[in-house]
């Protein structure tokens, strides 16, 4: 696979493209990001289907910008996808004609393929194994079923915002709306059931957006965002029912005010058809599906086991000592495995101290004096993928209080484990970093023991270094531990 790839997704109502670098086998990243709003259906419903010739001259020029700048990034690849309104047009030879001129081969998919492009994106990059995928563009509706990181089912609907602006909308028929989303989500299966719902698309991340505000969210980030559907169940009615005029004042941007109504009437209810209880944001959708098909093609569409893809890119990019990096997280595993029969930390934050130790480093590559600030920083806002946001802030939490006392009023701490637990963390973070410095760091032992005073931590090295043991009588303990012992295995 090329190195640098462009994926250009041409929707219903916008023409988007993502660069994307690889790193490392599957390691990766975004490089670049562009959309416009070419709206290539315009006035296509009104016309049988037929593109007209102002969108598509606008989309035309908007795909020579795209092909200007996947150059400029040194593209190897370029893959262009076409999805409703050119996959129904009965005059699409025309428009795939007039990009072939321009340089661009375009694949027109169908409503199945769309569906399960979002789908991949979703199961490879969202922290969980099932649910529902629901894409809401501008011409069709795209749904798939997932459960255990499998794509069980996928089906496309004629339902979109554009559609039911052109056809309803703009003719104030909110009822004809209502009867046509709903004809058209009796046509689902029945199985298409599931409590947690994935949101693909602009309308799902602009109604996510919304409620981040309304709510105030601490942490400014969409991918992974999640709410409790019936929550916000009479706020989707109130956007599609309201006069345009009033939208902004719903928080909808400017932008959305023309096709976030119809998208809101399709979510809401999408979701009631589907039994939703909770609603997870996706920031990933079509563009990173096909991407991750030729990524993961020799890999069945997964990613392995217990691999995480942007710890693999922020290791890639920013760790220059890398084995230094495994010892550090060789050793934070045995030590979590050391207090395992004393059940000091729940079994389900191994991971968490598992990346933190691997990354604590990863503010060196901004500056060294300050690396637990710009580690915080680093790991909150790029550990994109397969993790949840209280995921993110507990491991950026971990390595910014490496070595120090976890404060009583750390911001967000209603959305982290207990302060003990935090600081117990914390202090195996700090613990396998000091130790990784040692020569020979994988020769390390470790017995915990519980004495009169709370618990001591015994840790055997044949040569433990003098800066390692200055470094360690620094340390500051968390509570239940007393002591550390250091003991040397000369000899035995």
């Amino acid at each position: 696979m090329a190195k640098i790839t462009a994926i250009i997704d041409i929707g219903s109502n916008s023409a988007r493209m993502a660069i994307f670098e690889k790193t490392s086998h599957l390691g990766f990243h975004l490089l670049y990001e562009t959309k416009s709003k070419v709206r290539i259906s315009e006035f296509s419903y009104a016309h049988n289907g037929y593109l007209q010739p102002i969108p598509m001259e606008r989309a035309i020029c908007a795909l020579k910008d795209f092909l200007h700048i996947a150059k400029a990034h040194k593209a190897r690849k370029i893959l262009c996808v076409a999805t409703s309104a050119v996959r129904d047009a009965p005059n699409k030879a025309e428009f795939l004609k007039l990009a072939r001129n321009i340089g661009l081969n375009i694949k027109v998919i169908s409503g199945e393929q769309e569906a399960y492009f979002g789908a991949l994106s979703a199961l490879n990059l969202l922290p969980y194994a099932s649910g529902i995928t629901i894409d809401i563009g501008g011409g069709s509706t795209e749904c798939a079923l997932i459960e255990n990181h499998k794509i069980i089912d996928k089906i496309s609907l004629d339902i979109g915002t554009i559609r039911l602006k052109e056809l309803f909308f703009d003719k104030g028929n909110l009822k004809g709306a209502k009867e046509f989303v709903q004809n058209a989500l009796h046509k689902l299966p029945e199985h298409f059931s599931h409590t947690r719902i994935f949101g693909i698309g602009g309308t799902a991340r602009a109604l996510s957006k919304t409620i981040q505000k309304r709510i105030q969210y601490p942490i400014d980030t969409l991918h992974a965002f999640e709410y409790d559907f019936f929550h916000h169940t009479e706020f989707f009615r109130t956007i599609y029912c309201a006069n345009p005029n009033e939208l902004p004042k719903l928080g909808i941007k400017e932008d959305r005010i023309d096709s976030i109504q119809g998208g809101a009437l399709i979510f809401h209810l999408a979701l009631l058809h589907f039994g939703t209880k909770s609603v997870v944001t996706s920031g990933v959708g079509v563009r990173e599906g096909v991407f991750l098909n030729d990524l993961l093609r020799n890999e069945n569409g997964h990613f392995p086991p217990n691999f995480n893809p942007s710890v693999r890119n922020l290791k890639d990019r920013f760790l220059k000592n890398t084995a230094q990096s495994n010892a550090q997280k060789l050793l934070a595993m045995r030590l979590f495995s050391t207090q395992e029969n004393l059940a000091l930390i729940p079994q389900a934050y191994k991971k968490h101290l598992s990346i933190s130790a691997e990354l604590c480093n990863i503010g060196i590559a901004l500056n060294f004096y300050e690396k637990s600030y710009h580690s915080d920083y680093i790991l909150l806002n790029a550990l994109n993928y397969r993790l949840t946001h209280q995921e993110r802030l507990l491991i950026a939490t971990l390595v910014r209080y490496s070595g120090k006392k976890i404060p009583e009023s750390l911001p967000y701490l209603e959305l982290l484990p207990n302060l003990q637990t935090l600081r117990i963390l914390s202090f195996f973070v700090a613990l396998s970093e000091i130790l990784s410095n040692n020569d020979n760091p994988r020769d390390f032992h470790f017995i915990l023991f519980n004495g009169l005073n709370g618990y001591t931590l015994q840790i055997t090295h044949s040569n433990l270094s003098y800066l390692v043991q200055e470094k360690l009588k620094k340390l500051t303990l968390p509570s239940p531990f007393s002591q550390l012992v250091l003991t040397s295995s000369k000899g035995q």
